[in-house]
This record gives C-alpha cells, sequence and structure tokens, in this order.
C-alpha cells in the first residue's frame, strides 16, 4: 500500500504564491504517475497536474504558466508550486499516485488552499 500526506496549504492573498507538498510512503518503490488534483464546493474533483517518474508533466489549461509540478523521486515526495493565484484557485488540493501490476490509485486526504481576493 502507498500512504499520502500533503502539507503547505494555507490562506494567500490574489496574486500570491503557495507550495503544496505530498510525500509517499509504503510501497513507493511502485509509484508511477503521481498528481495534483482539487476539489472546489459543490464541483467535481479536477486534475490539475501530473508528472512521471520520468519527469514528463501534463498541466490543465486553467494552470499552465501559472502552477508548476515537480518531483524528488528519492524523496517520494511530489510538490506543486503555485503562483499568481486567483480565489477561483481556491480548493482542497489532493495529491494522487499510481501504482502499476495491477494498477491501483491511491490519494491523499487532502490539503485547503484558500485565495482571498
Amino acid at each position: 500500500q502507498v500512504q499520502l500526506v500533503e502539507s503547505g496549504g494555507g490562506l494567500v492573498k490574489a496574486g500570491g504564491s503557495l507550495r503544496v507538498s505530498c510525500a509517499a510512503s509504503g510501497y513507493v518503490s511502485s509509484i508511477n504517475d503521481m498528481g495534483w488534483y482539487r476539489q472546489a464546493p459543490g464541483k467535481q474533483r479536477e486534475l490539475v497536474a501530473i508528472i512521471t517518474r520520468a519527469g514528463i508533466t501534463n498541466y490543465d489549461d486553467s494552470v499552465k504558466g501559472r502552477f508548476t509540478i515537480s518531483r524528488d523521486v528519492a524523496k517520494s515526495t511530489v510538490y506543486l508550486q503555485m503562483n499568481s493565484l486567483k480565489p477561483e484557485d481556491t480548493a482542497v488540493y489532493y495529491c494522487n499516485a499510481e501504482i502499476l501490476f495491477p494498477r491501483r490509485l491511491f490519494w491523499g486526504q487532502g490539503t485547503q488552499v484558500t485565495v482571498s481576493s
């Protein structure tokens, strides 16, 4: 099994920056892709960014140019650097990890990010 713990959320003013972190433990040697999702009140959970073990990234259009996902494989940790934050970025941010053989997905409990106008 894989356990994921997010940290770094909080309150920030519009235009500000925040970095959230996700530390994985357990069966970390089998983790393939990792990613960040978010869920705002009344909305579906949506993909923010993903990063492969090799460092290939993909972003949702709403965060391209503002957010950067990175990964330290040795530390089993993934980060999301969030710049130029907007009130619409307010959500609970969840870390996700994928393992293969067979394919399984794991989720953290989330960390709240609130952006004030």
